[in-house]
């Protein structure tokens, strides 16, 4: 059983860049198919970034309106869900939490129900698991929903995790496979000779390898040797309140944000969406928009302390989209970045699939439409200065 250990090694067949949910989840993948020369290094603590800063919401059909290449790949990872959860608390003893409930998506305007019908149409129609409730119905499901909420989609399939959970089973499942954890190290830059990964660079020293796997979240553009992947920061802040008596038993979106119960008793609150750049500070207005969302979904909440509150960088590609395949342009070169909105969601099926387009050298179709390569050298976006204030997802 291996220990966490800064001690950087000389070389190492692989490295992964970035020990958050995707980083952890490829490692654990790559390590159960036999690969034992695995090395991580994160910048700072383990799971510590989007990850730990997340909801742990499992719901790709709550606001998909067609069943496209996004939507395929999310449901897959979220049908992984079951057998990773339990696979986790066999390997560690850490049960991650995975709820079953289902998801409620509320609708407050005639817009918002025009939408919603449009939605169960095709997901009913696409033969997926999704009901129609009126307002009275979704009240006496969730008494503590506002009176103005008109109808609500539920969706029993969608599911959530309590994603801190999941980071300590999964860095507990890693360590016991033997996976070299490096935190608290910075990788620099990326070595390339003759278009070949060499190793990365480090401020100390340089660990040869011929595999890097770029999963660095939003600190994905500061090393990635290409210039072509472009990944911003997008910060979401969250708060959390301990109602006496639990409120909701489903996780409950609107258009403006969600309300997630947790088995503890805590309900958390979120989210907002601002370009910022690195600034990780929980804001007065952040906290009144989220407050604000709330009390709309749930009137109750309105009374409630808050007992905590955070922030975190939702790492963003240009399209929104994930970016996740080999380089065409480097060997030894993969990319397991941008999941945005989702990383949660996507790190089973990230982890299984990236780990086997290494071994196998083979790439899922799923992962196909994310390849780095649908960008352009001739492209450049790059939104990482300034804000354009709170927007909701």
């Amino acid at each position: 059983m291996a220990a966490r250990s800064n001690q950087l090694p000389e070389k190492s067949e692989i490295i992964i860049i970035g020990g958050g949910v995707i980083g952890l989840s490829i490692a654990r993948a790559l390590a159960l198919r036999g690969v034992r020369d695995v090395t991580m290094i994160e910048r700072a603590e383990f799971g510590r970034e989007a990850s730990w800063a997340a909801g742990g919401i499992l719901a790709p059909q709550v606001e998909a309106d067609a069943a496209d290449d996004f939507f395929r790949l999310a449901s897959a990872s979220r049908d992984l869900y079951p057998q990773f959860a339990e696979a986790l608390l066999n390997e560690t003893g850490i049960d991650i939490e995975l709820d079953r409930t289902g998801t409620l998506y509320v609708a407050f305007t005639e817009a918002e129900e025009a939408e919603f019908r449009a939605r169960f149409d095709w997901q009913q129609s696409e033969g997926l698991a999704v009901e129609w409730l009126s307002g009275d119905e979704a009240r006496a499901l969730e008494p503590a929903l506002s009176n103005h909420v008109r109808c609500a989609l539920r969706f029993p399939n969608d599911l959530q995790v309590e994603n801190r959970r999941l980071i300590e089973a999964l860095l507990v499942s890693n360590r016991q496979l033997g996976v070299q954890l490096i935190d608290h190290c910075q990788v620099k830059s990326i070595r390339v000779t003759a278009g070949q990964v060499a190793g990365v660079e480090t401020p100390s020293e340089f660990i040869s390898c011929r595999i890097v796997v770029m999963a660095a979240g939003a600190w994905t553009s500061a090393i990635d040797p290409t210039t072509r992947v472009e990944i911003e920061p997008v910060r979401g802040q969250m708060l959390c309140f301990r109602p006496e008596l639990k409120l909701v038993r489903h996780v409950v979106y609107s258009s403006r944000g969600y309300l997630i119960p947790r088995r503890d008793g805590r309900l958390i609150a979120g989210s907002t969406s601002e370009r910022v750049g690195f600034d990780k500070q929980v804001t007065r207005e952040g906290i009144t928009a989220i407050r604000s969302m709330a009390a709309e979904i749930a009137p109750p909440v309105a009374t409630l302390r808050l007992v905590d509150s955070w922030a975190g960088f939702r790492p963003r590609a240009q399209d929104d989209s994930p970016v996740v395949g080999p380089s065409d342009e480097i060997d030894g070169l993969c990319y397991a970045t941008g999941h945005y909105r989702n990383g949660i969601l996507l790190a089973p099926v990230t982890g299984a699939l990236v780990a086997e387009m290494i071994i196998s050298k083979s790439v899922s179709p799923l992962i196909v439409p994310f390849s780095p390569d649908r960008f352009q050298r001739t492209v450049s976006v790059s939104t990482r200065s300034g804000s354009d204030g709170i927007k909701w997802h």
